[in-house]
């Protein structure tokens, strides 16, 4: 199941071309492994997210517990960074996260550079995706693997801009929600027993704003990453429909199927799932967030091989999403295509590095 759902993903990405993104300009091979890895000492940068909570729990219990998928690999170091003082899920959480993960036995260090020379390879935690390129890029000199948790970037030039500083240096890197690897979505992506071929999907999540991001990135992200789990990527335009109450962004994909996301009515209660309409049925109540072990075991198995479980430019089509969703809302619903957006974005990036 897994390696038919690795044939389908570089289908998808593959027709990325023919949109005219100029999205492969920043792929790296499925058998590249780029630099190697010495050892599992796991390394994180920025300390004011929850993740880096429930992440060392899973690494390092794993290891202990001797669970292969997490066997040799082990957080031992941390840099918190002074956080982001504009964005207060970063600077009212930075304290408290740093001594939590003090008293788990993760060394605090002082920088950048001293947490490259204790570790092997790096998860990059920071919450604000605006600090992303800057912390990443001494992790790139250094030739060490990175996995960036989301957001990758605070908007699409952002995120070109780390993918090609990923190829310049030769260090192949992913980001991704926990929900691009729900076994549910991967299951259904892959045409499930009774379901069949995606026609359609709907997802849903809460979508709260971040300074500085675009809107959709620092939470509708969840949503929107299993939308393209279950979609794959192809999509052409977005129209957005915003109201005081709801947000409806819906993608035309190239063989004219429709993917929706729905953020959370403002006032309702929050939730995660999905619809998935098949040419053999259809799939309702999608759970499409179950957890982070699913992403954990990517991104160590990334660690340990160099190979990407996903594609850079499945990442940049999802954030193409979300740029051309407010395009349309501040056009007021008007549809955007991706190719625009994408060619303004990397007009952009070209000035970030």
């Amino acid at each position: 199941m897994e390696k038919k759902y690795q044939r389908r993903e570089f289908i998808r990405t593959s027709a990325l071309t023919g949109l005219g993104l100029g999205l492969s300009a920043t792929a790296f091979s499925a058998n590249q492994s780029g630099n190697v890895a010495k050892g599992g000492r796991i390394g994180m940068i920025g300390l004011d997210t929850s993740h880096v909570v429930a992440f060392t729990n899973t690494i390092n219990g794993g290891n202990e517990k001797g669970d292969p998928n997490f066997a040799g690999y082990k957080v031992v170091a941390a840099y918190p960074t002074k956080g982001s003082a504009d964005m207060s899920a970063s600077i009212d959480r930075l304290a408290g996260f740093t001594e939590k993960l003090d008293s788990m036995g993760v060394e605090i260090v002082n920088s950048i550079d001293e947490l490259l020379e204790k570790t092997d390879v790096i998860l990059l935690e920071s919450v604000d995706g605006r600090r992303h390129l800057k912390e990443v890029l001494p992790v790139f000199k250094a030739g060490k693997r990175v996995f960036i948790d989301k957001p990758v970037s605070h908007n699409l030039a952002g995120a070109i801009a780390i993918f090609e500083a990923s190829k310049k240096y030769n260090v192949p890197t992913f980001s991704c929600s926990t929900t691009r690897f729900t076994p549910a979505t991967v299951e259904l992506a892959n045409g499930k027993e009774g379901v069949g071929k995606v026609l359609s999907a709907t997802t849903f999540c809460p979508a709260g704003l971040a300074p500085g991001h675009l809107e959709m990135a620092f939470y509708g992200i969840h949503g929107i990453e299993a939308l393209f789990t279950l979609m794959g990527n192809g999509c052409k335009e977005v129209t957005r429909i915003s109201t005081s109450v709801a947000d409806t962004v819906i993608g035309t994909w190239e063989d004219g199927r429709l993917g929706i996301f729905n953020a959370t009515p403002k006032g309702g209660k929050g939730g995660f799932g999905g619809t998935v309409y098949g040419d053999q049925g259809i799939e309702e109540k999608v759970p499409i967030l179950v957890g982070y072990d699913p992403m954990l075991v990517k991104v160590i198995e990334y660690f340990r091989t160099g190979q990407l479980p996903l594609q850079p430019e499945s990442t940049l089509e999802v954030f193409a999403f979300m740029e051309a969703a407010d395009e349309s809302k501040s056009k007021g619903g008007k549809p955007v295509s991706m190719e625009s957006v994408m060619q303004k974005a990397q007009k952009a990036a070209a000035k970030m590095i």
